[in-house]
């Protein structure tokens, strides 16, 4: 079984382009068609321009964006994976658990406690090499989102679309978390286990201190970063595009604030650091230097270590259609207009 993937995914972001030129395309031909109204009647007009064509210019431009799509798609370098083969390697197992609850749309942490949390997950996958990662998502309830795995790529893309709707119930089951992690393990892999909680801690629902007394039992260490500052921030509404805060029952905004002090308790519990978050850094970093010093284990993993590139494939099909966009003219052919490829023959 072959992988499909592209190695220059960066230049998919070109195909936005399309949608925008199909856009302008319709807005242009309107516009012509008023204007063309305003000199007279359309019959009129069809017989002062004899060779005028409808369909030759949508024609050419169908086949301008055909071209400029599979250029787009070729700079991407589409590749399959033609080889595969096992590869061992050292490393550990990593599990984030990621609060998405609402008070973590707080912007106390600029620009807001969720957003540099999810960009400072993935500045630490980017370091990672060999160990396994996985994502679990906590509000309310505790969802694992990715599996244990070593695909970065993959967790990169995936924590771009997480977001607080992800989980239906609201809350902090902070414990939750820490219990699904522990069971998201390999149980046969022999080398060092992490959970990292990144939370807020806001609203604490549960055991979560004991739960990280068991995960240290079984030789899985808890560290905790806490996402927000000691004055808190309120939470933002938005309503018809107009923001707003939180508010309560009585109508007074609700200000989020970090739980530190539980945070604290979690990761003394669970053998691990605790990390408070600031607008200068997020504590990342300061993590994964106790990961690198963690015991890795020997590991197997299936890759595919050739690729074989079919970018031609999309560049030569831009060019076939190019070529017939030069040959193609926007106007009859006077000696050819008799031979209608492009309309209807005239009764």
């Amino acid at each position: 079984m072959e992988i499909f993937r592209f190695a220059n995914s960066i230049y998919l972001y070109g195909l936005i382009i399309i949608p925008v030129l199909i856009f302008l395309f319709i807005l242009t031909r309107i516009r012509r068609k008023k204007l063309l109204k305003k000199f007279g009647q359309e019959k009129i007009m069809e017989e002062l321009m004899p060779n005028a064509s409808k369909s030759r210019p949508v024609f050419k431009f169908i086949l301008w964006i055909l071209a400029i799509t599979s250029i787009i798609l070729g700079l991407a370098r589409p590749q399959f994976g033609s080889k595969l083969k096992t590869e061992k390697r050292k490393g550990v197992e990593l599990m984030i658990a990621l609060d998405v609850s609402n008070s973590m749309l707080a912007e106390d942490i600029q620009p807001n406690r969720l957003k540099r949390s999810k960009r400072a997950i993935i500045r630490l996958v980017d370091k990672l090499n060999n160990d396994k990662i996985g994502l679990i998502v906590f509000a309310g309830n505790a969802y694992t989102q990715i599996p244990i795995t070593t695909d970065y790529e993959y967790t990169k893309l995936f924590l771009e679309s997480v977001n607080t709707d992800i989980v239906p119930k609201q809350g902090t089951a902070i414990g939750s978390a820490i219990n699904m992690a522990i069971n998201s393990f390999n149980p046969q892999f022999k080398g060092n286990k992490a959970i990292i909680v990144i939370t807020d801690g806001e609203n604490h629902e549960d055991n979560a201190v004991d739960i990280a007394s068991v995960a240290s039992a079984q030789g899985i260490t808890v560290h905790t970063i806490g996402m927000g500052l000691p004055d808190g921030a309120p939470i933002p509404v938005y309503t018809n595009g107009q923001k707003g805060y939180k508010k309560d029952k009585d109508g007074q905004v609700i200000v989020t604030k970090l739980n530190e002090k539980m945070l604290q308790e979690i990761a003394a519990a669970g053998k691990g650091i605790y990390v408070r978050a600031n607008n200068a850094e997020v504590g990342l970093n300061t993590l994964f230097n106790e990961i690198k010093k963690m015991k890795g284990a020997e590991m197997e993993s299936k890759v595919y270590s050739e690729y074989n590139d079919q970018f031609q494939w999309f560049i030569g099909f831009a060019l076939i259609m190019l070529f017939f966009d030069f040959f193609i003219l926007e106007r009859k052919n006077k000696y050819l207009k008799n031979i209608r490829l492009f309309g209807n023959k005239k009764k």
